[in-house]
């Protein structure tokens, strides 16, 4: 049998299914802010994106067509708005591609992870390489323009350390020993990506037509202010910068340029892959309060979660993906 001929497995399937829908969604948003976007180079990343997409999305529907299964309906133009007036600053456009970027290839990663196939393989390799490439493009214009935010700089020690006793883990009780360069780069990494949850549902909330949408928006931006707060007083503390703030970058516009479904929908993905970096931040995480802090946070966003589904639920917006067959009901219904 030829490689590329086996069946794709559920973790391929899966994947394929989490790749599309979640593409289709950014897809819409970088329609939109390509429409609004006045700067030219900012203008051109995004059309790049879109159109690196474009082919992306060819290719899972082929795989997934031959697989015999449904293509999932995800995002299309009926969830965006042409001609709604600019809701986002172009800086913040380009934190939005450069972040999202790091999402994608984080997705991209995780979905090579789990393929066997060759072809599959190759096209996530193929992804990987379109993804990486943007993600550079990204931070030399941010740096070009001065707005890519550097984390804590370290004066270097002179010889190698080791770790003598258990006041290392200790913040509650004895001493409190300064942060160590592994906590700070997760620290740093989620303050900004809670800070980009954070402006977006301001600005979604601005926009949205539900009351229901809007009330869960201003309370995801709530909890995401307050994660912000919490994790920046942990580096405020040992007199490191926090990430700034993006809220100054959306307008005062009430025009929704998309779907509250898709808004919805887009908070709830920033909520769910916030657990992984919350989680990477957790397992480096070597001083109790940070401990306490990320578990803390990881529960809070489950409990915001919860909340997310029975809104997407309740309006028939969460599109269902593949299920193993039922074993015990098709033998019940023979």
């Amino acid at each position: 049998m030829d490689k590329d001929d086996l069946k794709l497995t559920s973790s391929e399937i899966g994947t394929l299914w989490g790749e599309y829908v979640n593409g289709t969604a950014v897809d819409m948003v970088n329609r939109y802010m390509v429409s609004i976007i006045e700067d030219e180079k900012i203008k051109a990343l995004f059309e790049d994106a879109i159109q690196v997409f474009a082919e992306q999305k060819k290719q899972i529907k082929t795989f997934i067509k031959n697989e015999g299964f449904p293509v999932p309906i995800g995002f299309n133009e009926s969830d965006l708005k042409t001609g709604a007036k600019r809701l986002f600053s172009d800086i913040f456009c380009l934190h939005y591609l450069h972040i999202m970027t790091m999402h994608g290839l984080l997705g991209h990663t995780a979905s090579l992870s789990s393929s066997v196939r060759e072809d599959l393989r190759r096209f996530y390799d193929s992804s990987g390489d379109d993804g990486m490439k943007l993600f550079h493009q990204t931070i030399d214009l941010l740096l070009e323009k001065g707005h890519f935010q550097r984390d804590p700089y370290f004066y270097p020690r002179s010889n190698p350390e080791f770790v003598s006793g258990q006041q290392f883990l200790n913040r509650f009780f004895g001493s409190k020993r300064p942060l160590a360069a592994t906590e700070i780069a997760n620290l740093s990494m989620n303050i900004k990506k809670k800070v980009m949850a954070k402006t977006l549902s301001i600005g979604f909330s601005q926009a949205a037509q539900s009351k229901e949408v809007r009330k869960f928006l201003k309370s995801a931006q709530d909890s995401a202010d307050q994660q912000i707060q919490s994790l920046g007083k942990i580096l405020h503390n040992d007199n490191l910068p926090v990430p700034m703030s993006w809220e100054t970058e959306v307008t005062t516009s009430q025009d929704p340029p998309f779907s509250d479904k898709l808004m919805l929908y887009h908070i709830g993905f920033l909520l769910q892959a916030s657990q992984g970096y919350h989680g990477a931040g957790l397992a480096t995480a070597m001083r109790t309060d940070i401990v306490a802090e990320y578990e803390k946070i990881i529960l809070k966003n489950l409990m915001v979660t919860k909340e997310w589904f029975n809104i997407m639920t309740k309006n028939r917006w969460f599109e269902q993906p593949p299920l193993a067959p039922d074993r015990k009901k098709i033998a019940k219904d023979k």
